[in-house]
């Protein structure tokens, strides 16, 4: 049978500001990504978001980003590898931390917004980030886009890793998301995404925003939190796997 991991960026409300439906989400997912505090999220949110995912069996990941709470950690940063690094290793620090608290360990790390997105194209950047999450620990799951240049870089250093596929964003013909700068990089309609989902999973195909098909990866499968949508998308995204024999499991299970 088909596994694949559901994932979804989570913890990232902050102080008075709610952001996101994780009481509802989390039991649905099987592997929850936890804002570290930089781009969302604060020490309150990380220590309840952490207690909420081991009471639902949830594997926990640190999902790091860079230091820029307005921007949702989705503006380019410019910054050294040297830098990148130190505030990599610091995020997954913090988190690692209340897991410690709460007896439960952590599973992976995948970095947010524009540090992802950097490192699935820079392999400065890409090393940087890889190398943070073995020196901190080496049995950590590292998650990236499929195909990308972290992937091939984690590897490298003899981590384990997890190719990524999104349910609600499109693709250029390269493999990379599109920016959501542009027009309709975001999937809004619940049918679309389902669909986008269960080709890549059984076919590992997905239609590029250009028209053409590309080959994809799918070890687990994102939605994100902040979504309009995150919810339903979750819901039926198990539904629709379910429906095709394909089991969802945790990052590594």
């Amino acid at each position: 049978m088909t596994k694949v991991d559901l994932n979804c960026d989570l913890g990232e409300s902050f102080g008075n500001y709610k952001i996101g439906n994780d009481d509802a989400i989390i039991p649905l997912i099987t592997s929850a990504n936890i804002a570290c505090g930089f781009h969302a999220g604060d020490e309150n949110v990380m220590a309840q978001t952490v207690k909420l995912a081991k009471e639902n069996g949830v594997a926990i990941g640190a999902h790091p980003g860079f230091n820029d709470l307005q921007g949702f950690g989705r503006r380019n940063l410019d910054m050294s590898p040297h830098e990148i690094y130190n505030m990599v290793v610091y995020q997954i620090g913090a988190l690692k931390a209340f897991c410690d608290i709460q007896n439960v360990k952590m599973n992976h790390v995948k970095p947010h917004g524009a540090l992802y997105q950097m490192g699935a194209r820079d392999p400065k950047i890409a090393q940087a980030i890889a190398q943070a999450v073995k020196d901190v620990d080496s049995k950590i799951v590292l998650v990236g886009l499929s195909h990308s240049i972290l992937i091939d870089e984690a590897k490298k250093l003899g981590l384990k890793t997890a190719s990524e596929v999104f349910a609600d964003r499109r693709y250029e013909k390269d493999g990379q998301l599109v920016s959501r700068k542009k027009e309709g990089a975001v999937i809004e309609d619940t049918d679309e995404a389902i669909a986008q989902v269960v080709r890549m999973v059984t076919e590992n195909k997905v239609t590029a925003i250009s028209g053409e098909d590309i080959d994809i990866s799918a070890d687990t499968i994102c939605v994100h939190g902040d979504g309009a949508h995150a919810l339903e998308f979750v819901k039926q995204i198990r539904k629709r796997l379910s429906e095709v024999n394909v089991d969802i499991v945790k990052i590594g299970g």
